[in-house]
């Protein structure tokens, strides 16, 4: 069995502030960081226990990968993977995982909207649709093996206010 966790970045700071350079610049906001830490302490406490944190080379995603793998405490690499910029690629990132759960179970991937409900939808339905992930989002879908489209579970949805966080 295989646990995909697909995260969207947490809260960032406004785009159209000119503060950063270009929009790969862009950072978690001071309250963002908080109210995921909050996020992820709970899921924790659920049993998330992500292995191995792949993130778009973004700012805003390596820094939610960052405070993931703070949170679980368990050692967990970050790996950051072009495919999971904007415009990801679902096939790119799914052959870097097939690859991760030969010695993992539990996978972690954080990324953009609307490419991470992209991504969800096709994993779980096996055609074109979309889920809405709200900032901070977290879905965890099982695979009987690798993870393929059209053959994972949802096995839960979660969002901070969902949470109370």
């Amino acid at each position: 069995m295989t646990e995909l966790y697909i995260i969207r970045h947490a809260w960032a700071e406004d785009r159209r502030l000119l503060q950063w350079p270009t929009d790969w610049e862009r950072p978690l906001t001071r309250d963002g960081r908080r109210r995921f830490a909050a996020v992820v302490a709970q899921l924790v406490d659920r049993g998330f226990q992500p292995e191995v944190i792949a993130t778009s080379p973004l700012v805003r995603c390596r820094e939610t990968a960052e405070i993931i793998a703070e949170g679980v405490g368990n050692g967990a690499p970050i790996v950051e993977l072009d495919a999971l910029q904007p415009g990801s690629d679902l096939g790119a990132i799914l052959a870097w995982t097939t690859d991760e759960t030969r010695r993992r179970d539990h996978v972690a991937w954080v990324g953009h909207a609307p490419d991470v409900g992209r991504m969800a939808a096709w994993l779980t339905a096996a055609g074109p649709g979309e889920m809405r992930f709200a900032k901070g989002a977290v879905a965890a879908i099982q695979f009987a093996a690798a993870p393929a489209v059209g053959q994972g579970e949802l096995r839960w949805f979660v969002t901070a206010k969902a949470l109370g966080c």
